[in-house]
């Protein structure tokens, strides 16, 4: 797929089912997450990769995150340890805060956001479905210690990405215009 094709139409797609992305694909993705935007070349993001009987101890590292007020109910229980296993693999985005005198902390949450688009977009052009949640999951710090973060990194989103078992929908037609407007400063 040429990449303004890609740019231009790619959606996220849920409903994924085995395989993974193969070795090949795993590696162009992977590499256009390396080709984000990173002002000072901080590389503030890093990324693990969940696959296999790994995705069942995440859940059950999120049921035991989830578990620390009201009881969960059992639907909501096995939803919690169900959500890693949307997919069969999953990616954790993470972005390892440093203090740099040019380069704030939103900047470089926002160069790993730019890794993921890119790593979305890649994904879309090989036909890999894909998708990126974040939630009270991705904020729990309990979820953050069981996958081995430092005290000063964060996780930025999880990737879903498969095979997607429908066609992907159309991406919306959106007017330019709408978004984008001259400024001439006077």
């Amino acid at each position: 797929m040429d990449a303004l094709e890609a740019l231009h139409n790619r959606v996220s797609i849920g409903g994924l089912t085995e395989p993974a992305p193969d070795g090949q694909q795993r590696e162009a993705i992977f590499r256009a997450a390396l080709r984000a935007a990173d002002h000072g070349n901080l590389r503030p993001w890093r990324f693990l990769v969940v696959e296999g009987d790994a995705r069942a101890r995440m859940g059950e590292l999120y049921l035991k995150a989830s578990e620390t007020g009201e009881p969960l109910s059992e639907t909501q229980r096995e939803r919690t340890l169900a959500m890693p296993l949307r997919a069969p693999m999953v990616i954790v985005a993470i972005t390892r805060l440093q203090d740099h005198p040019k380069v704030p902390f939103d900047e470089q949450r926002m160069s790993t956001a730019g890794a993921v688009q890119a790593m979305l977009t890649a994904a879309f052009a090989q036909g890999v479905g894909a998708y990126w949640r974040t939630g009270a999951l991705a904020e729990n710090r309990a979820v953050a210690r069981g996958l081995g973060l430092a005290d000063n990194e964060e996780i930025s989103g999880f990737i879903y990405m498969g095979t997607p078992q429908k066609p992907p929908r159309a991406a919306p037609e959106l007017a330019v215009e709408d978004f984008f407007a001259n400024w001439t400063g006077e």
